[in-house]
């Protein structure tokens, strides 16, 4: 008989990440494809993802009630109101009037779960949100039947969400008839998110944070607002932004992630809401191709978001944007030559003609903006530019062909280390790219990572063969997945 020299438990994929987080919202995997704005987490994203056992959010930002409404209308009906799939809740401090009428569109259509981004401060519509159907069971136990996953990549943000919601916020909405009286007492009982992505260097808003520092930060944080508040559940705690290959999802696993997040990697897949066009793009691209940019929601505050520069000079000319509207109180005060460059390259029209276009879509959207324009000729400036800004993300997801320099297309360095580790591959051509597909190579190999560690940690040296898991198709994975005496 041979000695046994180092053993590793058997670790199916479905066994990583929180149990607690797969029961609550009916997962088989701890995998959740994050909300990637104007439709780019597409409804046939969401469904993929939910028939494979994992958790997408419709990427609801940038859209306006109509669209919102429709893609939650067709979830409903594919998936079911019980079903595993949530849309995007993002705080929109520009237009809080749109922020408020999602919120009822979720109510209206007793949408369950939302993942709230981009939160600097928590908002009415959010907390009404959370509280809306809240009710204590036979046991006295708290029932929230609206969860929210917050998205945070800072402390202070996080303490909000993992706080009960604020009691300024709860007395308002009882005072308005918002909320009813027993949701205002059982507020103080439950935490605003009982789920929190931390986010790290990720596409689109982020803060660049690196996710060695965030994750155990924010878990530290979780276990003290639980013990100060005496939640009757822990909060649980995952990690989004730089997940794109199996060591990253072992990794995050390894520091304690309740679930692992994606959302770079999943917009050059084919279910996402984007043109062919940016697929290809995105499947080319590399770490260094990845840059910052001033935001289109969050001009006037100087927030950034990151995004590719390869194929495109939108970061240049955003950034060239911001500059102008430092500088100057109006558009008149721009020197002629600018303002020439401007109207020819960027608006392509004059700025007269611009403002009238701009001013239209606001008259739909948020009648508040003209009238403030009227009077602030440095804010109808602001807008206009923010037009720009908004409009190239649609060039994009639309493929608009001669507005190719002007993309906007958001994505972290994780997609450069994603293409590094499927090229070669058949997941190297993004029409291979399924979200499903992607996901479980993720979770296969992340699990046979796992156990490789184990091994390693005691004494075993392993080959870079069986270490290096490559990717699978889907038919494969299974296979390995349905044979128990398969070395997994």
């Amino acid at each position: 008989m041979l000695p046994l020299l180092a053993y590793a438990p058997p670790l199916p994929p479905e066994a990583l990440g929180d149990p607690g987080f797969r029961r609550n919202h009916g997962l088989r995997y701890a995998y959740v494809a994050g909300a990637m704005a104007n439709g780019i987490t597409s409804v046939n994203m969401v469904t993929a993802m939910a028939r494979a056992g994992m958790i997408g959010f419709f990427g609801a930002g940038g859209l306006g009630p109509e669209a919102i409404e429709a893609a939650v209308v067709r979830l409903r009906e594919t998936l079911g109101e019980a079903g595993a799939w949530g849309v995007n809740l993002i705080h929109s401090p520009g237009d809080p009037l749109l922020e408020a009428a999602t919120v009822d569109l979720y109510l209206r259509h007793n949408v369950r779960r939302v993942s709230a981004s981009a939160y600097l401060n928590l908002t009415e519509p959010l907390i009404r949100y959370r509280l809306s159907g809240i009710h204590a069971d036979a046991e006295g136990r708290v029932i929230c039947p609206n969860k929210v996953v917050g998205k945070v990549s800072r402390v202070e943000v996080a303490r909000r969400f993992l706080s009960p919601p604020p009691e300024k916020l709860v007395a308002r909405l009882l005072e308005k008839g918002r909320i009813t009286p027993e949701a205002a007492r059982l507020a103080a009982r439950i935490p605003v998110a009982e789920d929190l992505t931390a986010e790290a260097d990720s596409g689109g808003h982020t803060d660049n944070q690196p996710a060695l520092a965030l994750l155990p930060t924010m878990i530290a944080l979780r276990d003290e607002m639980t013990a100060r508040h005496a939640y009757e559940r822990f909060p649980r705690v995952g990690l989004g932004g730089g997940i794109a290959t199996p060591q990253a999802a072992a990794a995050a696993f390894a520091m304690g992630a309740a679930y692992v997040l994606t959302g770079s990697i999943n917009q050059s897949c084919v279910e996402a809401g984007t043109s062919e066009r940016v697929r290809r793009m995105l499947a080319e691209a590399c770490q260094a191709d990845i840059t910052m940019a001033p935001a289109a929601d969050m001009f006037e505050m100087g927030v950034k978001v990151q995004v590719l520069k390869r194929g495109t000079m939108f970061p240049q000319r955003a950034a060239r944007l911001y500059e102008i509207y430092r500088a100057h109180d109006r558009w008149e005060s721009v020197p002629a030559d600018q303002r020439a460059v401007l109207e020819r390259d960027f608006f392509r029209c004059s700025f007269a003609d611009e403002w009238a276009a701009t001013r239209a879509f606001f008259e739909r959207r948020n009648p508040s903006h003209i009238d403030r324009a009227e009077r602030d000729p440095r804010h109808r400036m602001a807008l206009v530019f923010r037009s720009y800004l908004g409009r190239a993300s649609g060039w994009a997801t639309g493929g608009v062909a001669d507005r190719v320099i002007d993309y906007q297309v958001w994505c972290g360095p994780s997609l450069g280390a994603f293409n590094e580790w499927v090229r070669g591959t058949f997941l190297e051509k993004p029409e291979n790219r399924g979200t499903a597909e992607v996901a479980m190579n993720l979770m296969f190999g992340a699990a046979v990572a796992t156990r490789a560690a184990a091994l390693r940690n005691q004494g075993i040296a392993l080959s870079p063969a069986v270490e290096g898991v490559r990717p699978m198709t889907l038919e494969t994975i299974n296979a390995y997945l349905q044979d128990t005496e398969a070395p997994l």
